[in-house]
């Protein structure tokens, strides 16, 4: 599903004039997307159940329209300076985008690794930012994507920081409530999103 969001932004990328801040642009966008791409569907527990093909198709849709917004503005519409990458938006959307990645893949590896309870039933997941919130791995992409709005510095980037909330936090409301619903002994304190807070 996330593939389109690769070749996408790979064709916009070799369309433009290659030069080390389109380098160095493509490698964070794909640093991600191929994490998702390759590894995240290979390690992800419950790939025996079925998935709704119109999420699929959403999903497909989602991903070549983001890529092509995203690489025409970055590699079509727009030419950044090489001093671009010592630029405070650069460097602090980078540290913010990098936060957000290992938040994410990190809270992504807990997900994959949970061992199911004596009767296959889910459990509840420890460590990380899991001792602060039910959704770390919803949190860390909405940082990551907040981060690639800033260093960006663009439209472009800021929709998919704003599709990425909108579309996020809606589930990690729904997920926190199915957590307390389902475990009697789900700690009160564990909020939804964001830590300490929501």
């Amino acid at each position: 599903m996330e593939t389109p969001a690769v070749i996408i932004m790979a064709y916009w990328f070799f369309q433009g004039s290659i030069d080390v801040v389109s380098v160095v642009m493509i490698i964070i966008w794909q640093s991600h997307y191929l994490r998702r791409t390759f590894h995240y569907p290979i390690n992800m527990k419950g790939k025996d159940k079925p998935f709704p093909v119109v999420l699929v198709l959403m999903a497909i849709s989602f991903n070549s329209m983001n890529g092509f917004i995203n690489g025409y503005y970055l590699f079509g519409a727009h030419t950044f300076e090489s001093s671009w990458l010592y630029s405070p938006q650069f460097i602090i959307g980078l540290v913010i985008f990098y936060s957000g990645y290992w938040i994410n893949s990190s809270s992504d590896n807990i997900l994959s690794s949970l061992h199911r309870g004596p009767n296959n039933e889910y459990v509840i997941p420890q460590g990380g930012l899991f001792k602060w919130v039910s959704n770390p791995h919803y949190f860390g992409e909405i940082i990551q994507w907040t981060g690639w709005a800033i260093l960006t510095w663009s439209w472009a980037g800021a929709a998919f920081a704003f599709y990425t909330f909108s579309n996020l936090a809606p589930r990690a409301i729904s997920h926190h409530a199915w957590y307390k619903k389902s475990f009697k002994e789900y700690p009160n304190d564990r909020k939804a999103l964001i830590p300490y807070l929501w």
